[in-house]
């Protein structure tokens, strides 16, 4: 399941999609329409995207994702449309023997998303709109992100 929808995004369905009898850790994210940013009260989201390639540039990270570690599934679903507060933008599902696979799967994967995959956000907020988003035009090149001293490895 990698795919763009205009629809609420079903968490059920993304667990159902990554569930195998290998797996003894599915970890999910879920990105949420929160009601602040940058000193604004937030109204709701919109995204657009470019379909065909969305959706491709979503499955190659995918697979670059079960590449570099031994997850036994993985899922992503993203929303275009009108997105209101409390609802989920993006939900990713990664199933795998052991947690820290799929944490670190779950983590990569996201984090591409935001950097790579042709999904465009505008903010709505009281006075205006603007539009914001990751996507850089760097190279491309993932970096592990840092250990906060203190947290759990």
């Amino acid at each position: 399941m990698l795919r763009l929808t205009r629809e609420p995004i079903r968490i059920d369905d993304l667990l159902s999609a990554v569930g195998d009898p290998a797996a003894g850790a599915v970890v999910l994210f879920v990105g949420t329409t929160r009601d602040h940013n940058d000193g604004r009260r937030v109204e709701r989201l919109e995204y657009e995207a470019y379909p065909g390639m969305a959706e491709k540039e979503i499955e190659r990270i995918a697979e670059e994702a079960t590449a570099r570690w031994p997850i036994a599934r993985i899922a992503v679903v993203h929303r275009t449309g009108v997105v209101p507060i409390g609802d989920a933008s993006v939900a990713i599902a990664a199933s795998s023997a052991h947690r820290a696979d799929a944490f670190a799967a779950a983590r990569f994967t996201i984090d591409r998303l935001k950097e790579l995959v042709p999904i465009w956000k505008k903010e709505f907020f009281d006075g205006g709109a603007v539009w914001i988003g990751d996507q850089t035009g760097r190279d491309g090149s993932w970096q592990e992100p840092a250990v906060v001293k203190g947290s759990p490895s």
